[in-house]
């Protein structure tokens, strides 16, 4: 693993004021945070760094009176839901599944919404929390919450995808602002289950170009002996207006096969155009699962793609660049409920270093300066 100059956690569960949170007052019954973490990132116009903080706002005590209860946003108003709980599965604490059907259905005990955290340059300290600019459910497909920003600046605007949750589609929203802060809601940019969708900073041919990951149950074999390895892979598409999306025919970053370690994989950061190694390309940092356990191990790795057609890999390095820290969340230990993820999530040219944003072990944000020489071709 390289050295880092800086890393440390910047924002965590007890820095979130509840009082301020868009769902105060809103029912009777006390929430917490179960994290505030996985945050988008990017440079505002005053040259400071914001997050777009993921907070999971949690009922403190779901199950009441023989039901579990989830929360869900109904029009401007927020509402529990009380489920049989001889109906469902609780074995994990932040969901319930609903049997039935023939396939899986959730519901959660928490909502997410987005808070804005203004960073000092360097992204070590905080400057400010700006509450007032909280992005909150605000349509039926986001009645379940808005998770994992991710931020894009693309010649003088901004670019922000979100996943909206609701039993109608699981799916990629996205925001646009002048200056990172005000943001207009422009709607679904792609459908069911198409997570970590990351817009590239900067056009291609004049086109907005996004990494994309869909999910599913089902994924056809490579043949034996190929060096890829079926399932989730990070793919690729093109757009006029960052609206629009077309897939990209050739596939983007695929698993290997000669590891388990990146077994899963999906987008981390918006890709960059930069310099790696004397090469000059669109630097991707993508988070690898190696199974096991509660979710698997998540770790950070990269991938230089060529400038004009990112569908090629110019560099990569089979180390990872970035693993899980328990120094870092020791303090917090007793509000961890997992552990081994770093979740990377936004990214930012420091000159001879990148400040690299992540949610540690879901629950808070970490910030790591990364020597650019670290990245040192496999």
């Amino acid at each position: 693993m390289p050295e880092y100059r800086a890393d440390r956690l910047v924002f965590a569960p007890g820095d979130v004021d509840l009082s301020r949170s868009p769902m105060a007052g809103a029912f009777d019954a006390e929430t917490y945070v179960l994290g505030a973490f996985n945050p988008g990132m990017t440079r505002l116009p005053n040259g400071n760094l914001l997050l777009m903080v993921r907070v999971a706002e949690a009922l403190r005590h779901p199950k009441h009176d023989g039901h579990i209860r989830a929360i869900r946003w109904d029009g401007g108003a927020y509402r529990l839901d009380p489920w049989p709980l001889a109906e469902v599965d609780t074995a994990d604490p932040r969901k319930f599944m609903v049997p039935g059907g023939g396939w899986k259905v959730m519901a959660l005990t928490s909502l997410s919404w987005l808070l804005p955290v203004e960073l000092s340059a360097d992204g070590l300290q905080v400057v400010a929390v700006h509450y007032e600019r909280a992005i909150a459910p605000a349509a039926d497909y986001q009645c379940y919450g808005v998770e994992d920003a991710r931020i894009s600046r693309v010649g003088e605007r901004y670019y922000m995808t979100t996943c909206s949750v609701s039993p109608e589609r699981h799916s990629t929203t996205l925001y646009t602002s002048d200056n990172a802060l005000d943001w207009t809601l422009e709607g679904i940019v792609l459908d069911h289950q198409n997570k970590d969708m990351l817009i590239f900073e900067g056009q291609i041919d004049g086109k907005f170009w996004a990494q994309t990951r869909p999910l599913g149950d089902l994924y056809f074999a490579y043949p034996p002996g190929s060096e890829w390895r079926a399932g989730p892979s990070i793919n690729l598409s093109s757009s006029p207006d960052a609206l629009h999306w077309k897939p990209h025919d050739k596939p983007g970053i695929r698993p290997h096969a000669a590891t388990i370690a990146t077994a899963r994989m999906g987008g981390g950061t918006p890709p960059i155009l930069t310099e790696i190694a004397g090469m000059r390309g669109w630097l991707s940092l993508w988070h690898g699962v190696e199974p096991g356990g509660i979710v698997g191990t998540y770790r950070t790795y990269w991938s230089l793609l060529d400038p004009g057609d990112p569908s090629q890999t110019l560099a990569t390095q089979h180390e990872p660049l970035m693993e899980a820290n328990e120094a870092l969340t020791q303090p917090l230990s007793d509000a961890m409920y997992i552990d081994n993820v770093v979740f990377t999530t936004g990214i930012a040219d420091a000159g001879d270093h990148f400040v690299v944003a992540s949610g540690e072990a879901d629950l808070a944000c970490r910030i790591t300066h990364v020597p650019k020489g670290a990245f040192r071709p496999a």
